[in-house]
C-alpha cells in the first residue's frame, strides 16, 4: 500500500473513532454542564429550599419584570390553587398606649398622633365582628393588641385565648399579634386553638435600627421561633417604605427564606405615613427613599419564588393601590387579603369592594383551614 493510500486510510479510521466517540458521549449525557440560573433553579425545585443567598435572591430580585412575574405565577400555580384566595379581617382590641419607638406607629405612647390608649374589648364585642366577617366571607379572623410583650398580663392572655377557642368554635381561622410572646405563653395559645401569630421583622436586619430600638431583630426572630416550636403557624412579613432601599427589600426575603420552616403566611404591607410619627416626617424630606410600585411587585414575586408554599397577603396600605396594582400583585403571587372595615389604624377595603374586584378576576375566598388540605396536594404534585 503506498504512503498516501495508508495516510488515507488512517485519516478515515481516526474520523470513524471520532464520530462514534461523539454518539457514546451524547448518549451518555457526557455534555458539557449548561449554566442554570437562579430563577430557574428555584422553579425546578420539588421542596421548597430554607437556604439562601443574599446573591441569588438578588439575581432574581432583578430579573426582568416581565420574566419575573411570568415565573412566579408559574410556581404560584404549581403550589396553589389560583381560583383561592384567603380573606382576612383583622380587629383592634386593645387600641394605643404601645411603649415601643417604631417609627411608622399610631399606637406608639411615644408620638402625638390622635389615638388614645383603652382597655382590652370584650369578649361579646369579638363574637359579633367575628360573625360579621364570616357572613361576608372571611375566613381568618385576626385580634391585634398595641402590647410591647404579654409580660405580667396572665389576665389579659387568658382572656384572649378565651375569644380565640370561641372565634374557632364559629368555624374561623384564628391570629393574633400580641408582641412578644414566650415558649410557655405561645403553648397557651396553642391549647386556645390559635392557628397563626403574626409578629412581622418589618424590613431588612441592616435597616430595621433606623426604625425600632426599643426591640432588637432577633427578639423578633425569637418571638417567631416560640410560637413555631409551639405548633402555631407563624404570620410574618413586614412593611415596604419606610425608607429603605432595594437591597434591604433583598434583605427582609433573606431572613424569611432562610427560616425553617417559612411562615405560614406572608403579609406585605405598603406603608401609610401617620401624621405625628417620625417616620412621616422623615419622609418629607426632599433626599428620601420612596418607594415605587414596581418595588413591591417585585418583592412579592421573588417571595412567591422562594416560599412557594406561604401564604402571600396584601395587608396594610392596599387601599392605595389602584385595582390594576392590586391585579399584578396576584399575578406575581399574591393570594390573600385584609378586607373588612378597618385595619388596625388605617383604612381598609371593604368587603363588598373587594367580593366584586374577586369575582371580575374568577376568585373564590379559600374555605377556613382548607389550606392545610392544598399543601399536601401541592406538595404530592411537587414530587410526582
Amino acid at each position: 500500500m503506498s504512503v498516501v493510500r495508508r495516510f488515507i486510510s488512517t485519516s478515515n479510521k481516526l474520523k470513524g473513532a471520532a464520530a462514534t466517540a461523539t454518539r457514546v458521549a451524547t448518549d451518555s449525557a457526557v455534555v458539557p454542564p449548561v449554566s442554570t440560573s437562579t430563577l430557574q433553579m428555584a422553579l425546578s425545585l420539588q421542596e421548597p429550599s430554607n437556604v439562601w443567598s443574599k446573591e441569588q435572591l438578588r439575581e432574581i430580585y432583578n430579573t426582568p419584570l416581565l420574566e419575573l412575574v411570568h415565573s412566579a405565577q408559574l410556581q404560584h400555580r404549581k403550589w396553589h390553587d389560583p381560583t383561592k384566595v384567603q380573606l382576612c379581617t383583622l380587629m383592634n382590641i386593645k387600641s394605643g398606649g404601645c411603649s415601643e419607638d417604631c417609627k411608622y406607629c399610631a399606637q406608639s405612647s411615644r408620638y402625638d398622633t390622635g389615638v388614645q390608649a383603652e382597655k382590652l374589648v370584650a369578649l361579646d364585642s369579638v363574637l359579633k365582628e367575628a360573625e360579621e366577617a364570616k357572613k361576608n366571607g372571611s375566613t381568618r379572623f385576626c385580634l391585634g393588641a398595641a402590647w410591647r410583650d404579654m409580660q405580667g398580663r396572665k389576665s389579659g392572655l387568658r382572656k384572649i385565648s378565651e375569644m380565640v377557642t370561641k372565634v374557632n368554635a364559629m368555624g374561623m381561622e384564628t391570629c393574633v399579634t400580641l408582641g412578644m410572646v414566650n415558649e410557655d405563653q405561645a403553648k397557651q395559645l396553642k391549647e386556645a386553638g390559635l392557628t397563626a401569630y403574626n409578629h412581622n421583622i418589618d424590613t431588612s436586619r441592616e435597616h430595621y435600627p433606623k426604625v425600632i430600638t426599643s426591640r432588637s431583630y432577633d427578639a423578633r426572630l425569637n418571638t417567631i421561633k416560640n410560637v413555631q416550636t409551639a405548633g402555631i403557624k407563624a404570620c410574618t412579613g413586614g412593611i415596604l417604605g419606610l425608607g429603605e432601599t432595594e437591597e434591604d427589600h433583598v434583605g427582609f426575603i433573606h431572613t424569611l427564606a432562610n427560616m425553617t420552616p417559612h411562615p405560614e403566611s406572608l403579609p406585605i404591607n405598603r406603608l401609610v405615613p401617620i401624621n405625628g410619627t417620625p417616620m412621616a416626617e422623615d419622609l418629607k424630606k426632599s433626599d428620601a427613599k420612596k418607594l415605587k410600585f414596581d418595588d413591591i411587585l417585585r418583592t412579592v414575586a421573588t417571595a412567591r419564588i422562594t416560599m412557594p408554599r406561604a401564604i402571600i397577603r396584601l395587608a396594610a396600605g392596599r387601599y392605595t393601590m389602584k385595582e390594576t396594582e392590586q391585579f399584578l400583585c396576584f399575578q406575581a403571587g399574591c393570594n390573600a387579603i385584609f378586607t373588612g372595615k378597618k385595619m388596625l389604624t388605617t383604612m381598609c377595603n371593604g368587603w363588598d369592594e373587594d367580593k366584586a374586584m374577586l369575582a371580575k378576576w374568577g376568585l373564590e375566598p379559600m374555605q377556613s383551614f382548607e389550606y392545610n388540605a392544598d399543601q399536601r396536594a401541592a406538595a404530592a404534585q411537587g414530587s410526582a
